[in-house]
């Protein structure tokens, strides 16, 4: 069987490429494979039937690029979910938008089994659990695009951490990323939750204000998203510090893991991850247990495009169990805001948050 999808959202994840992840000759001239539409391309069994998007520049370019005939290029999301009769759904629209434009897909005629939705999920916890709620109520796979979560490397290292074969039990991570939270954080602090399984229970955080990326990509409205960090304390009594401050060219994508059975350093941009067990009371230095070779970003990240999209393909084939569900991207997001509320309130914050503090908006793109 065949499945036909559509995007919403013709910008730089849906398939024309992003400053700092593609090179910046091609961004928005020809087809990149690593974006939701070259994940598509990568399925045997997805074909990309529709584009939507209010800027009929950026449509036409992306209808070009990726060969989707004129009569199936929409500037009106709605319209396309009413004509084409749509298996899955990508939302590639800023962050502000992913509410409307997921709870429209799942509630829409064209009554999607999959929503892929980039990441972070919303902006606001509030518009996240409504959109969790939507999906569930019409029974649609919410698949959130935290990328890490679909590289292969990842996974065999939950498996590690989960059957405590390698950390015991987590006592204490500190992590570092670039800034900002919303736009970059995000897959740090989505790492971390999917690796320890877990949620944050208490938050206290600082937020600079910085925000390199506003000129880089030339936004032209008013963002609150910015570089920050602080501390969290998991529900599982883990304490995290987190340190998203640093600009994109001096930053490393950092965690480093101590647990009672050993120690883990990883290291993404250096593709350098080392482990030390624990055997005595002295840390022995040892290759990690079925992980062969360094983790790259030019490998593992941008095969996950792929990745994701046959995930997607066998959870419309109901062969699996969705690996990045949107009550897993709250987790994140929560954590993000519970840092802006610390930071304005000079206090610490306790999640799940308290009901007016649920509609707090992190302005992102």
């Amino acid at each position: 069987m065949v499945y036909r999808a559509g995007i919403i959202g013709a910008g730089g994840i849906a398939g024309m490429g992003i400053l700092g992840m593609h090179d910046e000759s091609a961004i928005g001239k020809e087809k990149i494979d690593a974006s939701h539409a070259g994940g598509y391309e990568q399925t045997e069994r997805i074909e990309l039937v529709g584009i939507a998007d209010i800027d009929t520049d950026k449509l036409d370019r992306f209808g070009e690029a990726w060969e989707i005939p004129d009569e199936h290029r929409y500037s009106d999301h709605g319209t396309m979910l009413e004509t084409e009769d749509l298996d899955v759904v990508s939302v590639c629209t800023p962050s502000y938008l992913h509410h409307e434009h997921v709870i429209d897909a799942a509630r829409s005629s064209s009554n999607p089994d999959v929503i892929w939705c980039e990441k972070p999920i919303a902006s606001q916890v509030q518009a996240a659990e409504e959109m969790i709620r939507a999906c569930q109520q019409m029974d649609t796979e919410l698949v959130v695009n935290h990328s890490f979560r679909f590289t292969d490397k990842l996974q065999r290292l939950r498996r590690l951490i989960d059957e405590r074969d390698i950390l015991g039990e987590v006592k204490s991570v500190s992590t570092q990323y670039r800034m900002e939270l919303m736009r970059n954080s995000t897959h740090l602090l989505d790492t971390l939750v999917y690796l320890l399984d877990t949620r944050a229970s208490e938050v206290a955080g600082f937020i600079s204000g910085e925000n390199e990326a506003v000129d880089s990509l030339d936004i032209d409205t008013n963002i609150t998203d910015a570089a920050g960090g602080g501390y969290v304390v998991m529900d599982d009594g883990t304490f995290v510090t987190i340190d998203c401050t640093i600009p994109r060219a001096i930053s490393s994508m950092t965690l480093n893991f101590i647990g009672t059975g050993g120690k883990l350093y990883m290291n993404n941009d250096d593709g350098e991850w080392r482990y030390w067990r624990l055997d005595d009371g002295e840390h022995v230095f040892e290759p990690l247990p079925t992980i062969d070779g360094r983790w790259t970003w030019e490998n593992d990240y941008k095969r996950s495009f792929a990745n994701a999209a046959q995930h997607v393909q066998d959870l419309l084939d109901g062969d699996v169990t969705n690996r990045s569900p949107g009550t897993d991207a709250l987790r994140s997001l929560e954590i993000i805001v519970g840092f802006y509320l610390s930071h304005h309130t000079g206090g610490k914050i306790e999640i799940p948050l308290a009901e007016p503090l649920r509609y707090t908006m992190i302005s992102s793109w």
